[in-house]
């Protein structure tokens, strides 16, 4: 199967992604780009949601904004690894800062993404850090 920008993915499969992000538009609209890319998208409004989703772990990779309602995207890595999720991590903030890119590497965050960000970049990033996580 090849995504929309004509990068392979396995034949027969859809990566599996987490997404949370607590502003509608852009959980949505995130959602429907990544899967038009090929991936599984499961998109959550908050943290908690996460977390009791029984099926999360399976997982290949997990994209959170830093500022959601129930928990900060730090706090609930930090929660899926403590339960054993060890795949790749991509942080999304409107608020960047030295700061936050050194605690989110810290917590295990492959890449931080500044919003406003141009589609194709998260797209990329998620297939780079797949890519990097089975090599």
């Amino acid at each position: 199967m090849n995504n929309a920008q004509g990068t392979p993915l396995a034949s027969g499969t859809r990566p599996k992604l987490l997404l949370v992000e607590d502003d509608p538009a852009v959980r949505r609209s995130l959602q429907l780009l990544l899967q038009a890319r090929g991936f599984d998208v499961r998109s959550y409004a908050a943290g908690a949601s996460l977390l009791a989703d029984a099926n999360a772990l399976d997982a290949a990779c997990f994209i959170t904004d830093y500022r959601i309602d129930d928990l900060d995207g730090l706090a609930l890595l930090r929660s899926l690894r403590d339960r054993g999720w060890t795949g790749p991590a991509i942080l999304i903030t409107a608020f960047p800062s030295p700061q936050l890119a050194a605690q989110a590497e810290a917590v295990g965050f492959q890449a931080v993404i500044d919003k406003p960000f141009r589609e194709h970049l998260i797209s990329d990033t998620v297939l780079q850090a797949i890519a990097a996580a089975t090599a």
